[in-house]
């Protein structure tokens, strides 16, 4: 039954991917804006002890979940052809089946919290795989401290902006790990263990949500935000968790951004679903302290029409080295166009200063 239905998405996908706004979205370049500095994202705890279907309870209790119902209605609505869904939406049931738990539990315990539809609810975690205009750094400075920053771009920006959520995971009454995700969504785009590491995401081009989908459906690779919070939890160290993201199967083409507690521990792993491509390293002797992610593999030129990482490397140099820190990474990630009319958050963190994790919530002007 699975492998029919994955089948059948298989014969839609072509004529999916060329037609309506799921195409279109594709192309969307983030427009720059000025600088802007925003409130902090709200910052909540998941009980990691309670049982998965209960572990977002109070999380949602302080959202509009109409709000939320009819914005996620209109993702799906904009990216599903209406005579797709329903069998989508029972394609979704079924990939439920091979989600790993506490993944698969927590999803239908949001289901119900917010009264959304179950395979709707599968739909809208595997479409973070879809597609982030988003910016990451990693960078050391004289004395040897590691800082991590990013911002994430995404379409749906004001929408993501009122359900973008700061997460304290704990165990035992102590915080495990950190991370920033959405309302509804079980992954993490970026996040900390504290004292470890730090690690974000960035989506590389290579792929629609639908093969994800696909992908996911025939148990083929993980999705990459359930990955980073998974490695968040586990790994013990950088070393440990560069090697735990790549090399698992992914769903969909990503860059993870790791920062590490010790000098030179910063890298950036380009990974197609398969492998890893390319790990490039920090390697401050050699005069390189910091390392850009955008969209686009580090050893290509990128696109002139969406040159986040030129603006970037020019706000850094412009920095120094020496005065380097979370604030004037915050600065660098606030230059236009590295800051645009997609940019949902900033995230500043430094594995070292776990009590620094701060989001701010983008605001266009």
């Amino acid at each position: 039954m699975q492998v029919r239905f994955a089948y059948l998405l298989l014969l839609w996908s072509p004529w999916l991917l060329s037609s309506g706004q799921a195409a279109t979205h594709l192309m969307t370049i983030p427009t720059p804006i000025p600088m802007t500095t925003g409130p902090p994202l709200p910052r909540f705890t998941v009980n990691l002890d309670l049982p998965p279907s209960e572990r977002w309870k109070d999380v949602v209790a302080h959202f509009d979940l109409e709000m939320i119902r009819s914005h996620s209605a209109k993702i799906i609505a904009d990216n599903v052809p209406a005579w797709v869904r329903p069998v989508v939406r029972k394609v979704a049931r079924e990939l439920d089946r091979f989600f790993p738990n506490p993944f698969a539990e927590e999803i239908r315990g949001l289901s119900s919290l917010l009264s959304i539809d179950l395979g709707d609810m599968v739909i809208l975690n595997i479409f973070n795989e879809f597609k982030m205009f988003c910016t990451s750094i990693v960078a050391q400075d004289t004395a040897g401290n590691i800082y991590h920053a990013r911002n994430l771009d995404y379409l749906y920006t004001d929408f993501l902006r009122n359900i973008s959520v700061d997460i304290d995971f704990t165990r035992d009454g102590k915080v495990s790990f950190t991370g920033t995700t959405f309302v509804g969504n079980v992954g993490v785009a970026n996040g900390q263990r504290p004292e470890k590491f730090t690690l974000s995401i960035d989506a590389r081009d290579g792929g629609s949500w639908w093969e994800s989908a696909i992908e996911a459906l025939l148990g083929r690779g993980h999705v990459v935000t359930w990955l980073v919070r998974n490695t968040l939890s586990t790994a013990t160290d950088f070393k440990s968790a560069v090697v735990a993201l790549s090399h698992p199967p992914l769903i969909s083409n990503t860059y993870f951004i790791v920062g590490g507690v010790n000098p030179g521990e910063g890298a950036v792993i380009t990974r197609r679903r398969e492998a890893a491509v390319d790990t490039w390293f920090l390697q401050p002797h050699q005069g390189i302290w910091y390392l850009v992610e955008t969209n686009y593999d580090h050893w290509k030129a990128p696109p002139a029409r969406d040159d986040r990482r030129t603006p970037a490397m020019k706000a850094l140099n412009s920095t120094g080295q020496a005065n380097i820190n979370l604030h004037s990474l915050l600065k660098v990630l606030s230059v236009k166009p590295i800051l645009n009319n997609l940019t949902v958050y900033t995230t500043v963190m430094s594995a070292a200063q776990p009590q620094r994790y701060r989001s701010i919530k983008q605001m266009t002007p």
